[in-house]
């Protein structure tokens, strides 16, 4: 009998114990002036001007809203050179040459608690939205759109499951900086007038849970609470994570608002805290990067950083006679890119190097198990032939929209069917 698949190799023990480098030394730090949200952009210095770090260097464009792009070093401005995106594109970067000196912008100051408190709803929306905050789960959605909401809102959720494989960006933030985390949720829950709060974290993490709850003790006039869910994939997908959180049973398609919730990641939320309280923009973030391929290493580096220095860095390739497949992300949902003149973004957590294994694709077996599998309960294989043929009416009836790209159905199909392409396929074919 075909068994759902929810559990998969995670690969994160060994991750979780290497030591985290703070690389700060690159030499040059490139700035996509365009973004997989924002397709066009522009910037608002030129060549041989100095900057500062938090300084406003540019502008990128969405359909509905504008990000502004900030210097995460001082030096000078130098010029411009195609590099490849987190989106595993390769775009027009602004860059600037590190001058080693940190020095802050006149704007980077810290706000006292005093100033805090006077803060409004629309006080909070306009510092996210100067900070320039996206989704740093991976989304980059624009966070001061979630704080516009006029729902209201009953509770405020922190998202710090992180299940896929291989990335440890959110435990690390959950674990080094707890504090940060709270305040980020506090800061959130005043801007939205939520009364409660919850952070949530996998079962598993006994370590997270202790290390927040401690935490807490110091807030104790909030309504905070640790609830664990589920060490399954795709748990950490938010309607899954809010049903198992909070019990609400949200549709697909529905905004959270209109059921009384919102939910950040909780390096979001750390992003939420540096802006409100230290007026920063992002940074840095933690990468890593791992895979059998490769010499496994975390660094926390700057955004601007190029990859090959980090590559460099952990000790290069291995078995270079060997070729590599190189996945921006997760293995389940990242971006497969073909050269490695990366740089990092806000939302780079994990460059995963493997030695090219060669699978041969069969025809489909018929098994069911991508069916079995999948959390929205689409069929990936029908889905597949209706893309093949081209029949926009069948993707539509068979819910293509509906697929999350989770990569289960890749998974676990023993053809070796690329099932998720087929499902990105299919979604693009049938919004056209």
């Amino acid at each position: 009998m075909i068994a759902k698949t929810k559990y998969i190799p995670d690969g994160k023990k060994e991750l979780k114990e290497l030591p985290i480098l703070h690389y700060l030394d690159a030499n040059f730090l490139y700035y996509p002036v365009t973004s997989a949200r924002c397709p066009e952009g522009e910037t608002c210095v030129r060549g041989g001007q100095f900057v500062k770090i938090g300084e406003v260097i540019g502008t990128r464009k969405g359909t509905f809203f504008e990000q502004p792009m900030h210097a995460t070093v001082s030096g000078e401005v130098v010029g411009y050179e195609k590099r490849v995106d987190q989106s595993g594109k390769v775009v027009d970067c602004l860059i600037v040459k590190n001058d080693k000196k940190y020095n802050f912008h006149s704007s980077i100051k810290d706000r006292s608690e005093a100033e805090i408190n006077q803060l409004t709803k629309e006080d909070f929306v306009t510092i996210v939205k100067d900070a320039g905050l996206v989704g740093l789960g991976g989304s980059a959605f624009p966070t001061y759109i979630k704080l516009e909401s006029k729902d209201p809102i009953n509770v405020v959720i922190a998202n710090g499951v992180e299940c896929e494989p291989y990335l440890i960006a959110d435990y690390s933030v959950m674990m080094n900086y707890p504090h940060e985390v709270i305040e980020g949720l506090i800061y959130a829950m005043k801007a939205s007038g939520a009364p409660k709060g919850i952070i949530a974290i996998k079962k598993k993490y006994t370590e997270i849970a202790e290390r927040l709850n401690f935490s807490l003790k110091q807030y104790s006039n909030h309504d905070i609470k640790v609830v664990k869910v589920g060490n399954y994939y795709p748990q950490g997908w938010e309607l899954e994570m809010i049903k198992n959180a909070v019990g609400i049973k949200i549709p697909q398609g529905e905004l959270l608002s209109k059921y009384g919730v919102l939910n950040f990641n909780v390096s979001t939320l750390q992003s939420i805290f540096n802006a409100v309280k230290k007026r920063l923009p992002v940074l840095e973030r933690l990468f890593t990067i791992s895979g059998n391929g490769i010499h496994n290493s975390s660094f926390r580096a700057r955004i601007g950083t190029q990859i090959p220095d980090l590559i460099e860095l952990a000790g290069g390739y291995k078995n270079v006679e060997i070729p590599k497949v190189l996945i921006l992300g997760g293995p389940m949902m990242g971006v497969n890119v073909t050269r490695d003149d990366i740089v990092m973004t806000h939302t780079s957590t994990s460059l995963i190097v493997l030695n090219e294994e060669i699978f041969v694709e069969e025809p489909c077996i018929h098994c069911a198990s991508c069916v079995y599998s999948c959390p929205v309960s689409i069929q990936p294989t029908q889905i597949m032939n209706a893309y093949k043929v081209k029949d926009k009416d069948a993707l539509k009836m068979l819910q293509v929209n509906k697929c999350i790209e989770c990569g289960l159905c890749s998974f676990v199909c023993p053809s070796k069917i690329h099932l998720t392409e087929y499902m990105r396929l299919g979604k693009r074919y049938a919004s056209k």
